[in-house]
């Protein structure tokens, strides 16, 4: 067995060290992100301004990210990662210098201050994921790839977990300033790895074959990669539907245990089933998945599947408990598994772009789910299932009717519908054989960049497979 090159090990420590500082940026945005939430809805009382805040966090994402893409694939990576981080950090300085403002008396804090700084903020992240996804396969060897992103899913785990807790006991202890100024302390750290490595870049190819493009020539150019290649397309569809199915449970699984039980039992629930996603991270990175991707992005829906099926049984604790932390075990497994055929089968050049458009289609298929969940169970499916409802004398007799049941209908459809899904999608024959019908477009060890260099040497310039250290960027 040959040994991978030396330089090789540079792309590692390089991806370790980004990945620990957009996890230490990701925590301090989980502490912001909840403790700013119950700051709202503490101040106004209302639910619906509670779920404005995470409307204005995800609409400049939808909105954004094609255009983020295409300029992630013209600028430097890391720079462009870089001043996202700068620009989150900046907007969240801007609310802790409000809330300083109004505890020493001199403003009167009003919660709509925050919706178009949490909106800029938003606007800021639209550029750090593709930039940050375009870039881990410059510095992850294809095998590897599978484990490079159970990290990033391990790390999105983790935050998940524990940024609720750990924001409950700071903010009691150091108020939401404190917490604001940790989260500023975050993306400094952040920053601050990003300014101590260097990326490797893919050739504009397009840029020096052409001249200048439009940015409606590159956006074109990654939508017709995509829409050329019907495998990508049912991968594209298929993992929106999926992403938007995890975003469902998680917005009505509140009210669907407080329907039968206390809010202790909901933490308790919410703890067990973060520790299964945080699994379903772990195993990932050290697994790798399986060789065969499309097993793993079809095949643990169907287990998310059966536990929506799970709400059709007499609702207890340990049965929620149990269906909750698998169902979301399933969900990093089948994240990074797609995630690698998309980084193999993506053109370097096209990665920013292309992320940026799944990106696009992901959170409009949240924003649709936050918009529609809400009414759908207070509306229709609750009113079905309560005491003496449309339903309660046919499905109730086998659900049962009052608080919750709703809701557990809706998953028992939504769990046969997940079914369907993967069954519409295995029928295709280009979705199951996009690993071997699509050519990979990365080499077999990344590039490591010249430490010494900007520019790459005329060795590296020589070689087909070559990555020059640097690109095109405005900043």
């Amino acid at each position: 067995m040959t040994a991978p090159p030396a330089s090789s090990s540079r792309p590692f420590s390089t991806f370790a060290l980004v990945w620990l500082g957009q996890f230490v940026s990701l925590f301090g945005s989980g502490l912001t992100s909840f403790a700013l939430g119950a700051h709202v809805y503490q101040l106004t009382g209302s639910t619906t301004r509670f779920v404005l805040m995470s409307f204005c966090a995800t609409l400049p994402v939808a909105l954004l990210s094609p255009f983020a893409g295409v300029l992630v694939d013209r600028w430097d990576r890391r720079k462009a990662m870089l001043w996202s981080d700068v620009g989150s950090g900046a907007t969240t300085s801007i609310i802790w210098v409000l809330l300083i403002l109004a505890e020493s008396g001199h403003l009167s804090f009003q919660a709509w201050y925050l919706y178009p700084i949490v909106f800029l903020s938003g606007a800021c992240n639209a550029f750090r994921w593709p930039a940050w996804t375009a870039t881990t396969p410059l510095l992850i060897p294809k095998q590897h790839l599978g484990r490079a992103n159970g990290m990033a899913e391990l790390g999105v785990a983790i935050s998940q977990i524990a940024s609720p807790v750990v924001a409950g006991v700071l903010v009691g202890v150091i108020g939401l300033h404190g917490v604001l100024f940790i989260d500023m302390l975050s993306f400094l750290f952040a920053a601050g790895v990003l300014l101590s490595v260097r990326f490797p870049t893919p050739p504009s190819k397009a840029a020096s074959a052409t001249g200048p493009r439009s940015m409606r020539a590159d956006l074109a150019e990654g939508l017709r990669f995509v829409r050329e290649r019907p495998g990508l397309t049912y991968l594209l569809a298929f993992t929106t539907f999926t992403n938007a199915s995890l975003i469902l449970v998680m917005l009505l699984i509140t009210p669907l245990v407080l329907g039968f039980t206390d809010m202790a039992n909901l933490g308790l629930i919410g703890s067990l089933s973060g520790v299964g996603m945080l699994a379903g991270g772990l195993l990932t990175s050290v697994w790798g998945g399986p060789k065969r991707r499309i097993l793993g992005v079809a095949g643990f829906p169907i287990i998310a599947a059966l536990m929506l099926l799970l709400a059709a049984l007499p609702p207890s604790v340990p049965l929620i408990s149990t269906a909750a932390m698998l169902f979301l075990f399933s969900m990093p497994m089948t994240t990074a598994n797609a995630q690698v055929l998309w980084q193999t089968k993506v053109p370097l050049e096209l990665q920013g772009r292309v992320s940026a458009l799944r990106k696009t289609s992901g959170q409009t298929g949240v924003l649709l789910v936050t918009l529609m969940a809400g009414p759908l169970a207070d509306r229709v499916f609750e009113p079905w299932m309560a005491p003496g409802g449309a339903l309660a004398g046919s499905v109730g007799q086998v659900l049962g009717t009052g608080p919750g049941r709703g809701i557990a209908l809706l998953f028992v459809l939504w769990g046969f519908t997940v079914l369907g899904a993967v069954g519409l999608f295995l029928l295709s024959p280009r979705a199951r054989r996009v690993q071997d019908e699509l050519p990979d477009e990365l080499p077999s060890q990344p590039h490591a960049p010249s430490p010494s260099s900007s520019k790459p040497s005329p060795a590296d310039a020589a070689s087909d497979n070559a990555l020059p250290v640097t690109g095109h960027t405005p900043f």
